[in-house]
């Protein structure tokens, strides 16, 4: 008996796993990462931008990103105006634009690898990818054109976007605290509330019923 109670745990265990090895053949498991390349691809339309206030300090030129006009250099002291840096976010995953606070223009590559200041921040072309390295730098890798990154030389100027590579340390930046006054939407210290007196609550009255004589 003992042995034909072991031989039919044996064959009721086969038929188990053969069960589940055909369940897994009819329901794969979902590619998570090819999810999130696809959402982080996309611009969100409907939530509220996230907008941030950053310096990007240039590993290479020991300075920081500033856009002042067309021009864009990594030349900039600490604290300087042109330094102070808008950085919006555009898509759920870490994509974003970066607007110049002093200037008003974007940060943008051409189809040449260049980075120009744009009054308009609407193209893909101005929009980048944040990749945090294992280093802890920061490197920002173009939208438009895969593979080319924001670099700097040790004097400050732009490297053409299709000599750069991730390992690069002219690719890699700190994001710093700008230490000059407090920008917008900033600037308005936090208010009192002005609190409203309402006029007290009246009880209504209940009705008591007499007793009832028996």
């Amino acid at each position: 008996m003992y042995g034909l109670n072991q031989r039919c745990f044996y064959l009721s265990f086969h038929f188990f796993v053969v069960w589940c090895h055909a369940q897994g053949e009819n329901h794969p498991s979902p590619n998570f990462n090819q999810y999130v390349r696809e959402q982080g691809t996309l611009t969100d339309q409907l939530s509220r931008r996230q907008v941030r206030v950053y310096q990007l300090y240039s590993r290479t030129s020991g300075r920081h990103v500033q856009i002042q006009g067309k021009r864009v250099t990594a030349t900039a002291e600490d604290g300087n105006s042109f330094a102070r840096l808008y950085v919006e976010t555009d898509t759920f995953g870490s994509r974003v634009r970066i607007k110049g606070a002093e200037s008003g223009r974007y940060l943008c590559m051409n189809r040449r690898g260049k980075l120009v200041g744009k009054p308009s921040g609407r193209g893909r072309d101005c929009i980048f990818t944040e990749i945090v390295l294992e280093n802890n730098y920061t490197a920002f890798q173009n939208a438009k054109h895969e593979g080319w990154y924001v670099a700097f030389t040790r004097k400050g100027r732009p490297i053409t976007a299709s000599k750069t590579r991730e390992n690069q340390r002219e690719v890699h930046f700190i994001k710093r605290l700008h230490k000059g006054p407090l920008p917008f939407p900033n600037t308005d210290r936090p208010k009192h509330f002005d609190f409203i007196s309402f006029p007290p609550m009246r009880r209504a009255r209940r009705n008591r019923k007499s007793p009832t004589v028996s």
